[in-house]
């Protein structure tokens, strides 16, 4: 048998297949509903240890360049040293007073510098230990954090396995209803499905009144959506309206209870018989 068209299905086709797409969709993220925040929850997780790792790195460069530092410095210190080491021996050659300061002089500029290595070389030092005792700090919050990551891997896994199955079923039905109805009405359904907070793009009509935003729907539009002429949406909310009937839903009409009424009516016609009949009789007698 050829596969219909979806331009050439009846209005009422259309809704009901919208309907039956909408019913897929709502148990798919019923599925999705059962995870919860853990997929989020391991977003942030990932996120958070990404940064992390991006601090740590940033925490061991900044290590490094201290360590290079310290080790450029006491080369400089070993310079200065020599240097002090050979003027000094040059002093016991000097011939006059002038070679003498000069050499005095740049004794005290080699001492000095060396003074000023040791001390960066010691604020090299202290800040590689702050350095350290952060990078520890991270690595711990890290290690907790993958810790946490795993766990919540691991959950929403055996959720997943769970409702894997039954998922994709309802994926490839859902696909199928999609194939079945017009493009222009399944992108509308779509962005309406988008904006609507509980995902219900289409909804049959509640006592009286639409199924997604709850609002009143006038008789004559209640007929207009029963007629199945063409297809109306909710002028509150913009959803898609459809009549209980056609969802399937099986509405309950009110019990008058007219029989009942009637029995009391003509019970209490009869007790104002016989008390009417009793007043005569008494009257009688007592004539």
């Amino acid at each position: 048998m050829a596969k219909k068209d979806p331009t050439d299905l009846t209005v009422e086709e259309r809704l009901k297949t919208l309907f039956q797409l909408q019913t897929a969709l709502s148990a798919i993220d019923e599925k999705k509903a059962l995870r919860g925040e853990l997929p989020l929850e391991v977003e942030d997780l990932e996120a958070e240890i990404e940064g992390l790792n991006t601090r740590i790195e940033r925490i061991q460069s900044e290590v490094g360049e201290f360590e290079r530092a310290i080790s450029q410095k006491k080369g400089e210190i070993i310079e200065a040293q020599n240097s002090v080491e050979r003027y000094k021996q040059q002093l016991n050659d000097v011939r006059n007073n002038r070679e003498y300061d000069t050499l005095s002089k740049e004794i005290e500029y080699q001492s000095l510098e060396i003074e000023l290595c040791n001390k960066k070389i010691n604020e090299a030092q202290h800040r590689i230990a702050e350095k350290q005792e952060e990078l520890q700090g991270s690595q711990a919050i890290l290690a907790e954090k993958q810790g946490d990551l795993e766990v919540k891997k691991s959950e929403l896994d055996e959720i997943m396995d769970e409702t894997r199955v039954e998922e994709e079923r309802l994926k490839e039905k859902a696909h199928e209803y999609e194939s079945k109805i017009e493009a222009r009405l399944l992108t509308s359904f779509k962005r309406i499905r988008k904006n609507a907070r509980n995902g219900l793009g289409i909804v049959y009509v509640q006592r009286d009144a639409c199924g997604g935003c709850f609002n009143k729907i006038p008789p004559q539009r209640q007929l207009d959506i029963k007629m199945h002429k063409k297809i109306i949406v909710c002028e509150y909310c913009g959803r898609i309206l459809i009549d209980p009937e056609l969802a399937g839903v099986k509405t309950e009409k009110p019990v008058v209870e007219e029989k009942k009424s009637s029995r009391r009516r003509a019970a209490g016609t009869g007790v104002r018989k016989s008390a009417s009949s009793k007043k005569t009789t008494d009257a009688n007698d007592m004539a």
